[in-house]
């Protein structure tokens, strides 16, 4: 069977970025500017370890094409 989930992919990332627009805004209502220093610089070392250990000249056209057709 299929994976089937209650709700999408964009429904989720939707939901994440609200649950952090919120956590973002409690820390800059309660003056935690150096946790968000903090939280910052490290989610900046993640972004950029998933750049790095992308596998990016694997991907050939093939494999995009079948991406685009799952998400449809």
């Amino acid at each position: 069977m299929a994976n089937q989930s209650k709700f999408s992919r964009r429904t989720i990332a939707l939901f994440w970025m609200a649950l952090l627009a919120v956590i973002i805004g409690v820390l800059i209502y309660l003056e935690q500017i150096a946790i968000l220093y903090v939280l910052a610089t490290l989610s900046l070392v993640v972004l950029l370890l998933i750049v790095a250990f992308a596998d990016l000249e694997g991907v050939d056209r093939q494999t995009l094409e079948g991406f685009a057709q799952d998400s449809e």
